[in-house]
């Protein structure tokens, strides 16, 4: 037991991700432990939701290593599948089948990846909806829900493949501010149950409340990385303290 909790659930090595000519992710190095909440922040463009997809092989580096429960990523196969069951994302767009009623959104993974009885993938689907707040919503289809309630929706699918770790791309950037803070809630929430995650967003609230390590990115560099109040209070890089200031001045 002493030798897992040793293993980084998350741990990217000298990553180096090339679009054609653009260099977009540049030396970057980050460790995250088994429970620990890290939110990645930093300008449009810096690299910050590359960094996230590269994390669960949907998009692939250009060299480096990036391990996941001490496991180096598969190229492809079986092994990509099953990682990618333990390593749930939530993107800003939601991308719930629109033709399927959001208990069988949450409900199609567990059944079909992980062949979990029906009876029993479905209870546990309805206690997703009633964890995230949206039990009534279970025989709806994505359409009749609103924005926040959809990211919710979104979230209890991830959940429910028991992923190890939570991946979030700005995943309130397509929200109107209203819905905001109903899916910043159930994020605290999983924070606090103890859930591995690893959150890309604007949301500097959020990252205050919730997160173990802030980490700045610009221009394809992790620049610094702090506890939150350290990061907020007292940023280290000139880099880090000029995009503070442009956005908590909003």
């Amino acid at each position: 037991m002493a030798q897992e909790q040793a293993t980084d659930m998350i741990s990217l090595v000298d990553v180096q991700k090339h679009f054609g000519e653009a260099h977009v992710l540049k030396d970057v190095t980050l460790r995250v432990a088994p429970r620990e909440v890290v939110v990645v922040v930093g300008p449009s463009g810096s690299g910050k939701s590359t960094l996230c997809r590269c994390i669960n092989r949907l998009e692939t580096i250009t060299s480096g290593e990036i391990r996941v429960d001490g496991v180096p990523l598969p190229a492809e196969g079986k092994a990509l599948a099953r990682l990618r069951s333990e390593v749930g994302m939530v993107f800003q767009s939601f991308n719930l089948f629109a033709h399927r009623t959001v208990l069988d959104n949450v409900t199609m993974a567990p059944i079909k990846v992980r062949g979990e009885p029906k009876a029993e993938a479905r209870q546990r689907g309805l206690d997703l909806l009633a964890r995230v707040g949206i039990a009534d919503k279970a025989d709806s289809y994505p359409a009749q829900l609103s924005g926040g309630q959809q990211q919710r929706a979104a979230i209890a699918r991830a959940l429910a493949m028991r992923p190890k770790v939570l991946l979030f791309d700005e995943p309130t950037s397509a929200l109107d501010p209203e819905m905001v803070t109903e899916v910043l809630d159930v994020m605290v929430s999983l924070a606090e149950e103890g859930m591995t995650m690893v959150v890309v967003t604007h949301e500097m609230g959020f990252a205050r409340r919730a997160a173990d390590r802030v980490v700045f990115m610009d221009d394809g560099r992790i620049v610094e990385q702090a506890a939150p109040d350290a990061f907020f209070d007292h940023p280290e890089s000139e880099r880090a303290r000029a995009f503070l200031s442009k956005i908590l001045s909003h």
